[in-house]
């Protein structure tokens, strides 16, 4: 079989869809099959070119993945880290996205990758130019998540939802990555929906040791996008009003993270700040953490299906996890057994982590949350899975 896949991100830029779809594109390739990517030169998170400007930077040049998979990537537009300006990029490279496509070799099926809403409507697109199926894969609850985040106001707004729920209905196959949202979309009439989770090769993850029973101050990380949906605000607050006895380390990047600087500053939290990092360096971080914070803004209804990406790899260390998250994330941390569960609340929360600096043996959650992670996102079981419903799609109704 041959696969297109259209997305707004891929390596070696460090995202969730690249993590995503690396993953399902090595099982693909075990598989035998052939994939085309398309996808726009990189230059996330800060909107510059990271690729040189040779073959694998050049745009509509075709280059090879870590997979053997064949990369065509198209040009973007410089861009500031603010939600305008990515949006003019995406909707520049999704643009591009339509002829790149149209020059690779003619695929079985036509995979696009959504939360980049201008990439859908080129999946859409390429599908019919091409007369091929098309599987939308939705990591995020769209379009409920473009009403909560107010994304589009006005008359634009009834447009969007309208033209993502058109696609959504038109595709051969939508895949989710929650069942959550799987049955939101079923709600609404769709009956082409399937879920593949997100996951993580725990082989590349190894179980830490439990943190110190003694130790002067409660080490708490945050690793992740310093977005509107972390609402990163309440664990600073709640950091300032715990003090001295803790620190707070956040590590990442994104279009509050200035604001969230500011505001420690103010506060004079202890709270320091890390630029992104990948790789052996990110396990460092988990292995002076006492805990780590997985958090989505509790006030946007549509995360209620939502769960964070970052969410199976600081189970699959064994940390605790101080958990500010509803819905199916909350049900997940509530199985693996991994941590505590918190309300979007500085009170609450600075409550919580005063209780752990006091005493130490709640932070010892065993293998407790890497067995969850080996039971429920398996990345080898996740491969397989996307391969049985292609194989439907291309070969007849999916199921």
């Amino acid at each position: 079989m041959r696969v297109l896949l259209l997305t707004h991100s891929y390596a070696p830029e460090h995202s969730p869809p690249q993590r995503r779809w690396t993953q399902l594109i090595r099982s693909f390739r075990l598989e035998g099959w052939a994939v085309d990517v398309v996808t726009p030169i990189a230059h996330a998170p800060y909107g510059r070119r990271i690729l040189p400007k040779r073959a694998a930077g050049r745009p509509f040049v075709v280059s090879s993945g870590e997979f053997g998979e064949r990369i065509r990537r198209v040009p973007f537009l410089w861009h500031r880290t603010t939600r305008k300006g990515r949006l003019a990029s995406h909707l520049f490279s999704a643009a591009c996205s339509v002829p790149a496509a149209l020059m690779s070799a003619k695929p079985d099926v036509v995979i696009v990758t959504v939360p980049s809403l201008p990439i859908l409507g080129t999946g859409y697109v390429v599908a019919r130019l091409l007369k091929r199926p098309l599987v939308v894969d939705m990591r995020d609850a769209w379009p409920d998540l473009a009403r909560d985040a107010r994304i589009v106001e006005g008359s634009a707004k009834s447009l969007v939802e309208t033209a993502i729920m058109a696609i959504q209905a038109r595709a051969d196959l939508v895949v989710t990555v929650t069942r959550g949202f799987a049955q939101t979309l079923r709600d609404r009439g769709l009956k082409n929906v399937a879920t593949v989770t997100n996951g993580v090769d725990i082989s590349t993850l190894r179980h830490l040791a439990a943190p110190p029973a003694k130790q002067d101050r409660l080490e708490v990380l945050y690793l992740g996008n310093h977005g509107e949906s972390q609402r990163l605000d309440v664990v600073i607050r709640a950091a300032a009003l715990v003090g001295d006895r803790m620190r707070l380390t956040m590590v990442g990047h994104g279009v509050e993270r200035r604001k969230l600087m500011d505001l420690a500053k103010e506060l004079n939290a202890p709270v320091e700040f890390h630029a992104s990092v990948h790789g052996s360096p990110i396990l460092d971080f988990y292995e002076r953490s006492d805990s780590c914070i997985v958090s989505l803004r509790d006030d946007w209804k549509s995360f209620e299906t939502t769960i964070p990406s970052k969410t199976y790899e600081v189970l699959s260390v064994g940390r605790h996890v101080t958990g500010i998250v509803r819905g199916e994330a909350r049900n997940i941390l509530e199985e693996a057994r991994a941590g505590h569960i918190v309300r979007a609340d500085p009170a609450e929360i600075a409550e919580l982590w005063n209780r752990l600096a006091d005493d130490r043996d709640q932070l010892r959650i065993g293998q407790h949350g890497r067995e969850w992670v080996e039971n429920n996102a398996n990345v080898e079981a996740l491969g397989a899975a996307y391969i049985e419903l292609l194989e439907q799609v291309v070969g007849g109704p999916a199921r």
